[in-house]
């Protein structure tokens, strides 16, 4: 890897703790709740933007008021953040990813179509909010990705060139947002298989976790970046 990243942008979800499946199984509850009796594979089709996004796409433009979205999407994070609780925990490896970037003044940020609720559940659970000096959250974007939007912002934030930010993806739709803003991408293949990556040229490696050896030359590259 020839790439020396001056700044590292993180989606949430599936990239940091590997909580999809819980995502999708209190979507599956909240949805049959609501009348929308879904399978768990057409949840997840559906389990990608924002949550509203998400709701318009199964009910329809104007089925809720945009009061009524914002309490399901609480109560349904809710549901979550209780379930996933005790699995709460980075994945491997992503604690020593965050402390090098860290002590090699590497700034950090979150890009996420996540609520601040659950943004903040993961920070503040883990103890991780210090690493971050930006967080752009689905409230912060008027179109979610694939749309460049999210990381554009946290460029930014970061007073950073986006060719100069490395993100870490877990979805075909975050990878393709990566490209759509010009930055190189490495994908956590927590929620999809690796061949869903095949067509996007900016993806430098689809990996399993943090410990994979891409990240000693990462590490290193981080150390050397100007």
């Amino acid at each position: 890897m020839k790439f020396y990243p001056k700044a590292l942008i993180f989606d949430l979800n599936g990239t940091m703790v590997d909580d999809m499946e819980f995502h999708n199984k209190a979507w599956q509850s909240m949805l049959n709740k609501l009348g929308a009796s879904l399978s768990y594979e057409e949840v997840k089709k559906q389990m990608y933007g924002k949550n509203d996004e998400l709701l318009v796409r199964v009910f329809g433009e104007g089925y809720f008021t945009q009061k009524r979205m914002d309490e399901i999407s609480i109560e349904k994070e809710e549901i979550y953040q209780a379930d996933f609780l005790p699995h709460l925990k980075l994945i491997n490896g992503l604690d020593k990813i965050l402390q090098v970037a860290s002590e090699a003044k590497i700034p950090m940020a979150i890009g996420s179509a996540a609520i601040p609720f659950n943004i903040n559940y993961v920070l503040n659970g883990l103890n991780i909010g210090k690493y971050f000096s930006a967080v752009v959250s689905a409230n912060d974007v008027k179109i979610s990705k694939p749309n460049p939007e999210t990381f554009i912002k946290c460029a930014e934030k970061m007073g950073i060139n986006p060719k100069d930010c490395l993100v870490f993806e877990d979805a075909p739709k975050g990878a393709e947002a990566a490209k759509n803003a010009d930055m190189p991408c490495i994908v956590l293949n927590t929620t999809h298989a690796d061949e869903d990556f095949d067509m996007y040229d900016n993806v430098i490696k689809v990996v399993k976790d943090y410990n994979d050896p891409i990240f000693n030359l990462l590490a290193r590259n981080l150390t050397f970046s100007e």
